[in-house]
């Protein structure tokens, strides 16, 4: 990690937040619990126990490893629905196939981007490929789920596979920091993802020692997580470590800092940035299903059931039976 990198970071263009840009206070640090997704990869769950208002517009997200698998170990997930949300998958190492019902998928690896728009919903499945569960390797990632607003909800699935060649990457004044804008606009600076609920999200790796204060859209929340290293948050420098969230509230920047010292194993502060305008609906989750109200969770539930979110294709002549 990272999987996108530059020699020079000051050959990039440069960021910074106007000096009379009202900083954006640290209202909170949580800690994200560990447990198990899938068929047995273990995850971080990075928004636990923070008050669905500071998230709004999204809904979880999930750090996906850091674990380096023996031959044979490597886990994905069964097929299973989705509907009234979007998935954004972010791979820093490793490699990862994604099918769903409707024939599309695709495979992403180092700093790849799958972006799915589950809409009025479909089956999907992710797995790393046979080779790799042969040989075993490194896997590492990020799923952060984006809710969409009830005019969204019911429309068609479709896909964004973002390569990591293609983020826009830009750097502090100093060049101590590298950040990769993966989705919505930093200072006039736009990555390549196109979403339908106006967000920000930019994979920022800064330096031990080094600090960046970035414009933050007022309209947005602000959210950072900590895939690896440790480092302070916010203009009084809170203290913030891997697997840790911080919330930021109103303001017109955002400041992170890495500390002098990082851990041998972890270089640099890595950490995900977040914004979005908050889409201040109901928001009524089961599962797999994200909608407005528990009448629209029992419909997604009983179309799913219905095979009305579609079937599992069939694979090597196999059909979702087992046969």
């Amino acid at each position: 990690m990272p999987a996108v990198t530059v020699e020079n970071p000051l050959t990039l263009p440069r960021v910074t937040a106007p000096a009379d840009a009202v900083a954006r206070p640290v209202l909170t640090v949580t800690t994200a619990p560990s447990g198990f997704e899938g068929e047995g990869f273990p995850v971080r769950r990075a928004f636990a126990g923070i008050n669905y208002r500071h998230l709004d517009p999204f809904i979880m997200m999930d750090q996906m490893g850091e674990v380096e698998y023996a031959p044979g170990e490597p886990k994905g997930t069964p097929w299973h629905p989705h509907r009234g949300f979007e998935t954004v998958t972010y791979i820093i190492d490793g490699i990862f196939d994604h099918h769903d019902s409707e024939g599309g998928g695709g495979t992403i690896t180092n700093g790849d981007t799958q972006w799915m728009t589950a809409g009025a919903g479909l089956l999907h499945i992710e797995a790393p490929p046979e080779h790799l569960v042969v040989s075993g390797g490194l896997f590492h990632g990020l799923q952060l789920w984006v809710n969409l607003p009830a005019k969204d909800k019911m429309m068609a699935p479709r896909y964004q596979d973002i390569r990591g060649g293609t983020v826009q990457l830009l750097t502090s004044p100093d060049g101590g920091a590298l950040l990769r804008v993966i989705a919505g606009e930093l200072d006039g600076h736009t990555g390549p993802g196109s979403t339908h609920t106006p967000i920000t999200m930019v994979h920022a790796t800064l330096a031990p020692g080094a600090e960046v204060t970035l414009p933050w859209r007022p309209d947005f929340n602000g959210l950072a997580y900590v895939m690896a290293g440790k480092g302070a948050v916010g203009a009084d420098r809170r203290p913030i470590h891997v697997g840790q969230t911080a919330v930021f509230g109103e303001g017109g920047s955002l400041t992170v800092r890495a500390d002098e010292r990082q851990d041998s194993h972890t270089p640099d502060l890595e950490i995900v940035l977040l914004g979005g305008r908050p889409i201040r609906e109901p928001m009524a989750q089961y599962g797999p299903f994200v909608m407005n109200n528990r009448a629209e969770l029992a419909q997604a539930f009983e179309d799913f059931q219905a095979g009305r979110l579609g079937r599992i294709p069939a694979v090597h002549g196999m059909t979702e039976d087992g046969r």
